[in-house]
């Protein structure tokens, strides 16, 4: 069964900095492509970086330079470290893990109920960038 648990979630002022982990189990972690995606409040959910041994990892444009997606395959975990922060930021922060092959643009911006991967998501965890 996959599960995936986000972790590192805050308070950060602007300009300030977080890095949220994302544990994995029940899946081999290579096998997947790992998504971070973001839902602000009475907004829709956006991707924020997909990325997978693959490919370059695909990054929103409001992000790129601010934002780095990593993965670690020994600890089984995703990071995603974000600097330069912003209120516009704040939001719900997922990570989710989806079955390999998959364009990681299609993942990023391909986001519906029902999800159109074979993976799982994990509960969230909040981001706030307030002064």
């Amino acid at each position: 069964q996959l599960q995936l648990v986000e972790s590192g979630g805050g308070l950060a002022q602007p300009g300030g900095s977080l890095t949220l982990a994302c544990a994995t189990s029940g899946f081999t972690f290579d096998h997947y492509a790992i998504g971070w995606f973001r839902q602000a409040p009475g907004k829709e959910h956006e991707g924020v970086a997909c990325s997978s041994a693959q490919e370059p990892t695909y990054y929103l444009n409001s992000v790129k330079g601010r934002f780095t997606a990593s993965r670690d395959v020994d600890k089984r975990t995703a990071y995603l470290q974000m600097t330069n922060l912003k209120p516009e930021d704040t939001a719900i922060y997922y990570c989710a893990a989806a079955l390999l092959p998959v364009s990681l643009p299609s993942l990023c911006t391909f986001i519906r109920d029902p999800w159109p991967f074979q993976g799982s998501w994990g509960q969230g965890t909040q981001v706030t960038v307030s002064t």
